[in-house]
């Protein structure tokens, strides 16, 4: 997979550096599984894989370790960062306060392009769900929020949060945990964007709403690790499901070959 120095890009957007661009598809690769926490990121083989050269690659292990997906080991080397229960317990309460605040400012500014944006975003979100695409819906829930906290105005706001939101805690596993409730979910998406276009709702109520949202993802990603931490109970990555139902599926095709 060889990668080209990004130039201008359409709409005068800034050029993306190859470090980047590694950076956003070991990201990628991270938070859907294809790497898990104590894998450790080999050099020469992700040169290889990506067409690059040294220097770009660290430029994206510095990134990844930036938003808290990988630890840099001196003399040992780069490894995906493992998921704590501290972890967790410290991360989600502050987010919910920071997103509550965010939801708070943006109600108080929220226009009508942005109104636009959430509502296609549910769009996406609802087809999702109809579909059972639980990666899709993982990604425009992603979007949901990244509307109403870039609508908050409030760039030291937008900025801790990008680096929370991007950081090996909900990202990772996210898809996993709400794959069990993916309607509830939506509908409370629903209820938040019901009260962004109401221009006479409660603007701390909104921000409780939001708040508790994340809240509750909390207590099912606790749980979900709980089950985890169980004999036998580790959960699958979707990776991990997309490889078990093909092995099923060819052990199948042999057992008919065989009848």
């Amino acid at each position: 997979m060889a990668l080209t120095q990004a130039g201008d890009n359409e709409g005068g957007r800034k050029p993306v550096g190859l470090g980047a661009q590694v950076a956003e598809m070991l990201t990628t690769a991270i938070l859907e599984g294809q790497f898990k926490g104590g894998d450790q990121l080999v050099e020469q083989d992700l040169q290889h894989h990506f067409g690059v050269s040294r220097s770009p690659l660290r430029e994206a292990f510095r990134e990844l370790e930036k938003n808290g997906l990988v630890d840099i080991l001196p003399r040992r080397g780069t490894f995906v960062k493992r998921i704590s229960r501290t972890d967790i317990q410290q991360h989600f309460p502050v987010r919910a306060v920071l997103e509550g605040l965010a939801a708070r400012l943006a109600a108080l500014a929220m226009k009508q392009d942005t109104l636009a944006a959430l509502a296609d975003t549910l769009d996406m979100m609802k087809t999702a769900v109809a579909g059972g695409d639980t990666r899709a819906y993982y990604r425009h829930h992603l979007i949901f929020h990244e509307h109403f906290i870039k609508a908050s105005g409030n760039e030291l706001l937008i900025a801790t949060l990008r680096t929370l939101r991007m950081q090996n805690l909900w990202h990772r596993f996210s898809y996993q945990y709400y794959q069990e409730s993916l309607e509830n979910s939506c509908q409370v998406h629903q209820q938040i964007y019901d009260m962004f276009a109401d221009p006479h709702a409660d603007v701390d109520e909104i921000g409780r709403l939001v708040e508790d949202h994340i809240n509750i993802a909390l207590d099912r990603f606790l749980d979900y690790l709980s089950k985890c931490e169980r004999p036998g109970g580790r959960g699958l990555t979707p990776v991990e499901r997309d490889k078990a139902a093909g092995k099923k599926r060819r052990e199948n095709s042999k057992q008919r070959d065989h009848q």
